[in-house]
């Protein structure tokens, strides 16, 4: 394995100009999923582009209507940070059951979702809040809703130039309920088999359902409809999982068939919903 080269930018400036420049460069933030990759002889850029002089990307602040998370943000400060519990508490479950808090001390919330693993545990969180996905090159700064960000198998709409410089969520509706469901095939700390995030908002004589699924097609998934006032819990729940069933596309592997993942995802749908459905019914 050849030795890469690594540039250390000072400012975003910098940073952007590198990689408008270089042929084939890597970000680097936390590094949790580069060095992985690496060792495993999947990765092959030689030059790397350390982001962690560049002022503003650890920031977390609060907006007038949610967060705004820098791409540097570390995930364990995302399940931890009193501002992200009070305003978005469902991305705060979320995070918190990513790996274990050695990886969530290092791992970034820019560098979570740039890897674009169909299998991340924030995105699904995020697609249901509206998260949005802020990407700064040489040319300026666009953004993505994070329900598009991710486009095919472990691919994003990040650009030849781009990263991740912030990733802004809307305040959670006051009255919403949400959860996250994580279930899991090998270890506890694991990949999740399958996993759905569930936000339950009340509107006028309807509940608006919000669910986004992991682990269970190419891409993260988000799914929305309508709990009528005409339907109790069990048909609520028959709609959501009819729903699901129909965007599931799960991929095989050593966690477990197609059959058997699309499974788990029926379950981990259910359950979240119905703790949901359970909390506004107070």
């Amino acid at each position: 394995m050849s030795a890469v080269r690594v540039h250390h930018p000072d400012t975003l400036d910098e940073a952007t100009a590198l990689l408008r420049d270089l042929d084939d460069a890597l970000v680097y933030g936390g590094g949790t999923a580069i060095s992985v990759l690496r060792a495993q002889g999947l990765l092959f850029a030689q030059d790397w582009v350390d982001i962690a002089r560049v002022p503003g990307l650890a920031d977390l602040t609060t907006t007038s209507d949610g967060l705004r998370i820098g791409a540097l943000v570390p995930l364990r400060r995302m399940e931890t940070d009193p501002q992200v519990r009070r305003l978005t508490p469902l991305a705060a479950q979320t995070y918190g059951r990513v790996a274990h808090p050695r990886v969530r001390n290092t791992a970034t919330a820019g560098g979570n979702i740039a890897h674009g693993d169909y299998r991340l545990d924030p995105p699904t969180a995020l697609a249901v809040l509206d998260a949005t996905v802020h990407l700064t090159s040489a040319a300026g700064t666009r953004e993505v809703s994070i329900r598009e960000f991710f486009t095919g198998f472990q691919q994003t709409a990040v650009a030849h130039g781009e990263l991740v410089t912030a990733i802004t969520v809307p305040r959670q509706p006051e009255r919403a309920r949400g959860t996250y469901v994580k279930l899991r095939s090998l270890s506890e700390n694991d990949w999740p088999c399958a996993s759905a995030a569930v936000l339950a908002v009340p509107e006028d004589g309807f509940v608006d359902i919000r669910l986004g699924l992991g682990g269970l097609a190419p891409t993260t998934v988000y799914l929305a409809y309508d709990v009528t006032p005409d339907m109790d819990v069990e048909q609520a729940v028959d709609a959501a999982i009819d729903i699901a069933d129909s965007a599931m596309d799960p991929i095989p592997d050593i966690r477990g068939s197609a059959r058997y993942k699309a499974r788990l995802g029926r379950i981990a749908v259910e359950e979240g919903l119905r703790h949901c459905l359970k909390e506004l019914a107070g």
